[in-house]
């Protein structure tokens, strides 16, 4: 390395997590105004996970697919008509497939978070009084014991909470991090746990950003350098609005419409088990894989890319240390985009679960009020490859190869896992 020093300039930054990550979520409706417990524990979870315990979005989306594929072995072991994720404890096709989902959930999150014990204890007592008292439950709830101990097992030591810092370098193009002493815990560890569904994250590689000294990255760094600055003239509103919305913890933003899709669409216990599980272990995967990816690649910003312009070795490209982004700057590298890797392997799995592209839906930011409507799953994520360039936190091809990324784990999961029985 050539040792380049980090130039001093003001940046508005959070000393640990982008605002994406620290956006108070609205609650769900109250378990008992849902038709099942899956939808039931899927609120406990978000309550839980995402308000109480305050878990950013990558964590969030690994601990919800703890949780939610508990849940489908436990009710698929009763259901029948899929193969299992992990296991398929011995059932009975008459035993309780709430009681299944409640006794799953209760047991992983229990584990994951064993300072609410009593908090969760309640739940699943409310739960299991909603259900008529006898051998189905008593049998359903053994079954999602089951589940829930497999899932407990097949996760212990699985790489979470390990190494937290992404490695940093000083020649151009590498990331660094934003001011002294703010790197914090920026999530490294994610991509080194144990993949979920995948055999091996690194075959979803990317091929990488582009390089600093070509006209292709002088052309992105003048896109975001004008789109996504605070001060932009050239961002319509709407692309601001875009830019805030989509800014929104996405794991709580996504969580919030896949609820909406199941009530809209009445989905039963079954089809609500399979229909989170394959959700959330997909996304799980996508976003281990994106985080390998961002150390292998450690790509600087468009913060500190466009505060050391002058030494890319790029002619085309203006040094500006006064220039900060409409958004703040997550503490991790820029490539490839964590939202577009979760949320593109989102978008192919509801496409997949639903059989079309075509479906309307909306969506509102927690705390701004700002709402947006779709008529395609695919426009959600035409929008957040935009979106991070008007916030000014990515690069346009760290979008597009995250994008990517989420729809081959999607594609895998569709060859491999969620298979009907045949």
């Amino acid at each position: 390395m050539s040792g380049h020093p980090v130039r001093k300039f003001c940046v508005l930054v959070m000393a640990t997590m982008s605002t994406a990550f620290l956006v108070p979520s609205p609650v769900p409706a109250s378990a008992d105004e849902v038709p099942d417990q899956v939808l039931a524990w899927n609120q406990h979870a978000y309550v839980e996970l995402i308000l109480t315990a305050n878990q950013a979005p990558p964590v969030a989306a690994l601990h919800l697919a703890i949780v939610h594929g508990a849940i489908y072995d436990a009710v698929n072991a009763i259901d029948g008509d899929f193969e299992p994720y992990l296991v398929a404890p011995p059932a009975e096709p008459w035993y309780s497939e709430d009681a299944a989902a409640a006794a799953a959930a209760h047991e992983v999150l229990v584990w994951l978070l064993p300072g609410r014990t009593s908090q969760l204890d309640g739940y699943l007592d409310a739960s299991l009084a909603s259900i008529p008292d006898g051998p189905s439950k008593e049998g359903g709830k053994a079954v999602g014991e089951a589940a829930g101990q497999a899932m407990i097992t097949a996760r212990t030591g699985d790489g979470r909470f390990g190494d937290t810092s992404f490695t940093e370098g000083f020649d151009a193009g590498e990331w660094r991090a934003l001011a002294p002493g703010l790197a914090g815990n920026n999530f490294k560890w994610v991509g080194d746990v144990d993949e979920f569904l995948v055999p091996d994250a690194e075959m979803f590689a990317t091929s990488g950003p582009l390089p600093v000294t070509s006209d292709a990255y002088a052309a992105e760094f003048d896109q975001v350098k004008s789109l996504g600055s605070a001060t932009s003239t050239t961002r319509t509103p709407d692309q601001t609005a875009m830019a805030r919305f989509w800014a929104d913890h996405a794991t709580a933003m996504w969580n919030r419409i896949f609820r909406q899709l199941s009530m809209s669409e009445g989905l039963s216990v079954a089809e609500n088990a399979r229909f989170f599980g394959m959700l959330y272990l997909t996304a799980a995967d996508a976003v281990i894989a994106c985080f390998q990816d961002k150390e292998r690649t450690h790509f600087w910003r468009p913060l500190t890319a466009i505060a050391n312009a002058d030494t890319d070795d790029n002619p085309a490209t203006d040094a500006d240390t006064t220039w900060t982004p409409l958004l703040g700057t997550p503490p991790y590298p820029d490539h490839p985009s964590g939202h577009n890797c979760l949320s593109s392997s989102i978008v192919e799995t509801l496409k997949d679960f639903f059989g079309t592209n075509h479906m309307s839906f909306s969506a509102t930011h927690a705390t701004l009020g700002i709402t947006r409507t779709f008529d395609r799953f695919s426009q959600a994520i035409a929008e957040i490859r935009l979106a991070r360039v008007y916030a000014g936190i990515h690069f346009m091809t760290a979008d597009a190869q995250g994008a990517s990324l989420g729809k081959q784990v999607a594609k895998f999961r569709e060859g491999h896992y969620f298979q009907p029985v045949s």
